[in-house]
C-alpha cells in the first residue's frame, strides 16, 4: 500500500568543505540503493554536528530528512539506511478547547518555563495573568548597564531577574538531553518568535545574548495580543488558600485571584524557597554543583578542537563538554560560551557570582565555561535551606576576596594547582565586569573537598583537550547557580503540589528541568495539564 512519510537518515559524515548539498546527495543515493521503489518527493537538512573526536580529520555529520511516497522500508533496510521515523511532533492544537475559567490562571515568572507555560494558556485562550518580580526587557537592560557603571546592584532586576530569566544574559544555549517531543516544539516556537532559523538543524544550537531580548518582547507581545496580561516589576510575597486551594495570589501590588498558579520562579528566588515552608509545600534537598569560570583564548580551543581546521566557516568556533570523576565526586564543564565574556550574576548586595554569555556570532576573544563540582545534600547539612546558605557563603567570600564592588576573586590555572596566588594574567585577559577583578587565592574561598575536585578536573580535562589546564588560563569564581539546589514536590499524575490542588512547580527553578529549552518543554508540560483539567471541568 502505497503512502507518504517521513524518513530520516543519519550519520552522513563528510568533509566541512562539502556543504549541505552533497549530504543531501548522499542521502539520495542511500535511498535508490535501499528503497529503490519508494519516490522521494523532497529532502532538507535535519540536524547537522561537528565530530571533532580527531582533529586531523574533522567531520561534519549530517541528518537529512526525506519525504517520500510508497511501501516503507523494513527493519533491515531501515539499519542499513541509518534511517529512522521522526517521532510525532508536540501539537498544541490537539489539545482541547477549554472553557475560559472565571478566574485567570497565574504564571509567576518570564524566564523559559513561565513564558512558555504563558505562551500555551494564552493561545488555548486562558488570558492568564503574568507576574514578573524584575522589568521589562527595557529596563532590565538598562539595570544591567547601570550596575556595571555604578556597581549599584538592583536586587529584583538583573541578571538574574527580570522578562526572560537567567537565560535572557547567557549564550542563549537551547543543548538538552531531555528526550521529550516538547523540545522540538520549544525551537519551532522560538523560531517563530524571531530566532535563527539555523536553531532547527543545528545539534548545538544557540540564539545568543544580543538576539535574545528582541525573541523575548516577541513572547510578550504575543501573550498580550491574545488577551493575557503581563505585570513587570511585581513580586510574589505569599498565598491566599482554602481548602488545598489557593484563591489568591499575594504581591507588592496587591492580590490577585486566580484559578491556578504556574510558580515558575527560576533557582535564584530564594525569597520564594524560604517562603514555602510557610503554606506547607514540600521541598527536598537534592544534588547541585559550585565552582569557577575558566577562560582561554578562543584561537586557542579553536585549534585544539579542530587543529588545522581551526577557523574553518563551517565550523564556527569550538565547544567542549568535558567530565571526570575525582575521588568518586563528579567534575565537569557546564555553560561553555564560545567567543564570550565572564558576566556577574548576583542578585545579593555582599556576594559574587560569575556567570557567562556570548552573542550569536560568539566573537569575543575568550572562550569560557563554568567548571563545576557536584556537591550532595550531605556535604552541606543535608536539609533544603543548608544548600541555600552554602551557595551564599561561597558568594560572600568571593565578595570579600574579591575587595568589594563586586569585584570578582581570580587566579590563574598555574596558580590554582600550586596552590599560590599572585600570578597576573597577560596573555589571558579575564572579561569579567570589563577586568573588575581580584588576585586570589581560591583555596580561601572553597571547602578543601572543592579545590582538590578542581585541581583534579582541570588536570584531567588537560588530557582529554590539549592545552585545558595550561597556567595562564583564568579562573573567577563563585558559579554557584549552576542549578536549583532543591526540588519542590509536585505529583507525576496531576504536576500540582502535595496538598495544593492548584498550584504548579515549575521549570528549573523547581529542580524539573536544566536549562532553556528544558524549562520551556515544562512549561509547555504544566500548561497542557491545566488546559486539559479546564477542559475536563468545562
Amino acid at each position: 500500500m502505497s503512502e507518504t512519510y517521513e524518513l530520516i537518515i543519519s550519520d552522513i559524515a563528510l568533509s566541512p568543505d562539502a556543504g549541505d548539498s552533497a549530504a543531501v546527495a548522499e542521502a539520495k543515493k542511500r535511498i535508490s540503493r535501499y528503497v529503490p521503489r519508494a519516490k522521494l518527493l523532497s529532502a532538507h537538512i535535519y540536524r547537522c554536528s561537528v565530530d571533532a573526536r580527531r582533529k586531523n580529520n574533522v567531520r561534519l555529520v549530517y541528518s537529512v530528512s526525506c519525504t517520500l511516497e510508497g511501501a516503507r522500508p523494513d527493519k533491515d533496510a531501515l539499519s542499513a539506511l541509518h534511517g529512522a521515523f521522526p517521532a510525532a511532533p508536540f501539537l498544541s492544537s490537539s489539545l482541547p478547547d477549554p472553557k475560559r475559567p472565571a478566574l485567570p490562571p497565574l504564571v509567576v515568572g518570564t524566564g523559559p518555563a513561565g513564558l512558555f507555560a504563558a505562551l500555551l494558556l494564552a493561545e488555548k485562550g486562558m488570558e492568564p495573568i503574568v507576574i514578573e518580580r524584575g522589568g521589562c526587557m527595557s529596563e532590565r537592560i538598562a539595570c544591567r548597564d547601570d550596575f556595571y557603571r555604578t556597581k549599584i546592584l538592583d536586587p529584583d532586576c538583573n541578571i538574574q531577574f527580570g522578562a526572560g530569566g537567567a537565560g535572557t544574559f547567557s549564550d542563549g544555549k537551547l543543548v538538552t538531553r531531555v528526550n521529550d517531543p516538547r523540545c522540538a516544539a520549544v525551537l519551532k516556537m522560538l523560531s517563530e518568535l524571531g530566532a535563527p532559523e539555523d536553531i532547527l538543524r543545528r545539534a548545538r544550537p544557540h540564539v545568543g545574548t544580543d538576539l535574545l531580548p528582541g525573541i523575548i518582547e516577541n513572547a510578550a507581545r504575543r501573550i498580550e495580543e491574545l488577551g493575557g496580561r503581563i505585570m513587570y516589576r511585581t513580586k510574589l510575597t505569599g498565598f491566599e488558600a482554602a481548602n488545598g486551594i489557593i484563591t489568591e495570589a499575594r504581591t507588592d501590588k496587591g492580590n490577585i485571584p486566580c484559578s491556578c498558579c504556574v510558580l515558575a520562579t527560576g533557582h535564584s528566588a530564594r525569597d520564594i524557597y524560604a517562603m514555602l515552608p510557610l503554606y506547607d509545600i514540600q521541598r527536598e534537598a537534592k544534588p547541585f554543583s559550585v565552582g569557577v569560570r575558566v577562560e582561554h583564548l578562543t584561537e586557542d580551543i579553536d585549534r585544539a578542537m579542530y587543529g588545522a581546521l581551526a577557523g574553518h566557516p563551517a565550523l564556527g568556533h569550538a565547544e567542549y563538554s568535558l567530565s571526570y570523576r575525582v575521588n568518586g565526586r563528579g567534575v565537569y564543564t557546564f555553560c561553555m560560551c564560545p567567543g564570550g565574556e565572564v558576566v556577574c550574576g548576583s542578585t545579593e548586595d555582599g556576594g559574587v557570582v560569575t556567570n557567562g554569555m556570548s552573542t550569536y556570532a560568539r566573537d569575543g576573544r575568550n572562550s569560557n565555561a563554568a567548571v563545576a563540582v557536584s556537591v550532595n545534600p550531605a556535604d552541606v547539612g543535608g536539609r533544603p535551606e543548608d544548600a541555600v546558605e552554602f551557595q551564599r557563603m561561597l558568594e560572600m567570600r568571593a565578595h570579600t576576596l574579591g575587595g568589594g564592588g563586586f569585584a570578582a576573586p581570580m587566579c590563574t590555572v598555574s596558580d590554582l594547582m600550586a596552590g599560590t596566588r599572585g600570578t597576573r594574567p597577560r596573555r589571558v585577559l579575564p572579561t569579567y565586569m570589563d577586568g573588575n577583578c581580584t588576585l586570589a587565592d581560591m583555596s580561601e574561598l572553597f571547602p578543601k573537598f572543592i579545590t582538590d575536585s578542581l585541581r583534579g578536573g582541570l588536570r584531567a580535562f588537560g588530557g582529554i583537550l590539549n592545552g585545558f589546564d595550561t597556567g595562564d588560563a583564568v579562573l573567577t569564581g563563585a558559579e554557584t547557580r549552576t542549578s536549583a539546589p532543591m526540588r519542590i514536590l509536585r505529583s507525576a499524575e496531576t504536576l500540582t503540589a502535595p496538598g495544593i490542588a492548584n498550584l504548579y512547580p515549575c521549570g528549573e527553578g523547581a529542580g524539573y528541568a536544566g536549562g532553556i529549552t528544558s524549562a520551556a518543554a515544562d512549561g509547555l508540560k504544566v500548561a497542557e495539564m491545566i488546559i486539559l483539567s479546564a477542559a475536563k471541568n468545562a
